[in-house]
């Protein structure tokens, strides 16, 4: 398949959709970036990503609310994109115990907007994020594609769920290629204040003790934000077709027998302790952290883990950054970013 030159992207001033659409132009492509720049954590982090971004003429944004149907369709149907990458959402695992209303509104309500816009201008392929969390309670690991994830233990986990199931909906009725994409702990420059790594490196930092959850019995696929974005780049070339029938889908892979729809693990395909990770913050800052170990928090698991196999033969990438490397390339970044 010839790449398609048109993408919109949303959440083009978040982390992912941030470095998602840098690679874009980096290979020529025209991005059309769609945020609402909500004040989840720092505006002017979002407005940064861009400023940087607008320095490319083949880069132009608009900012607004996926809820406003609108001026998305006003949007999409202006720029004509061939492809739609959606990543805008609200994010965040904690932050839906406290204001769940924000991701039935952005999650599920965004989320058919930008369905519907897909299947309006039949596009080739509408690629969504997903997220690990929908493994929920799930403890056979490495967690795959075909296994059952039905037991989501947060309303954030249940909204990218749902958004599967809407996805795979619009892929059976509308014949709408839909690949639907599961991260795993994604870090690096430019990430998202509300992560653990960059509160670690920011307590570290400034001497305050920073908080380990489950007495630091915990582990994590981190998967470093240029791997995961690779990822996307070649599952744009990859849109799933509708198997003849059952008996065409090959053994692992997690197409829909009902229409051109796939799930796909974008990790590391390693699990990490959590521990280790917080030694390597350590030894790229110079800096022993003050810990405080604290009991699990609520809706929290204490382990993912990826097969990201399907998404090897799928596109022959294999995201391999080890966790080192990929800390001591956000410290630089924050180093340089704030002056310390």
């Amino acid at each position: 398949m010839t790449s398609p030159r048109r993408v919109l992207v949303t959440g083009t001033a978040g982390f992912i959709g941030f470095h998602l659409s840098q690679l874009l132009l980096d290979e020529g492509f025209e991005v059309y970036g769609y945020d609402g720049m909500t004040d989840y954590y720092d505006v002017n982090l979002k407005r940064r990503r861009h400023q940087m971004l607008l320095q490319n003429p083949r880069f132009a944004a608009q900012e607004g609310m996926l809820e406003d149907d609108e001026k998305l369709w006003r949007i999409a149907e202006q720029f004509q994109p061939q492809v739609i990458v959606h990543l805008a959402a609200q994010a965040g695992v904690r932050y839906s115990l406290e204001n769940p209303r924000a991701y039935i509104d952005s999650n599920v309500v965004g989320t058919f907007n930008v369905m519907e816009a897909a299947r309006r201008l039949e596009v080739e392929h509408l690629l969504m994020a997903s997220t690990s969390s929908v493994y929920g309670a799930n403890e056979d690991m490495p967690f795959t594609e075909t296994e059952k994830a039905d037991t989501q233990l947060t309303i954030y986990a249940a909204t990218k769920k749902a958004n599967e199931s809407m996805g795979h909906s619009y892929a059976h009725l509308w014949n709408l290629p839909v690949t639907m994409f599961r991260f795993f702990t994604v870090y690096g420059p430019w990430g998202r204040p509300d992560m653990a790594l960059y509160k670690f490196v920011e307590g570290i930092l400034d001497g305050r003790p920073i908080d380990i959850y489950n007495n630091g019995d915990m582990w994590r696929d981190f998967t470093f934000v240029t791997d995961l974005v690779r990822g996307i780049r070649l599952l744009i070339d990859t849109p799933p077709v509708r198997p003849e029938g059952p008996d065409a889908i090959e053994p692992g892979d997690s197409l829909s027998p009902a229409g051109p729809f796939r799930v796909v693990n974008i990790g590391n395909s390693d699990k990490v302790r959590l521990l280790d990770f917080v030694e390597a913050i350590e030894t790229s800052l110079g800096k022993r952290a003050i810990r405080n170990y604290m009991p699990m928090q609520m809706g929290d698991v204490p382990a993912t883990w990826a097969d990201a196999s399907l998404l090897q033969r799928l596109t022959g990438y294999k995201p391999q950054t080890d966790y080192r490397d990929g800390v001591a390339q956000f410290v630089a970044w924050y180093r340089d970013y704030y002056g310390k």
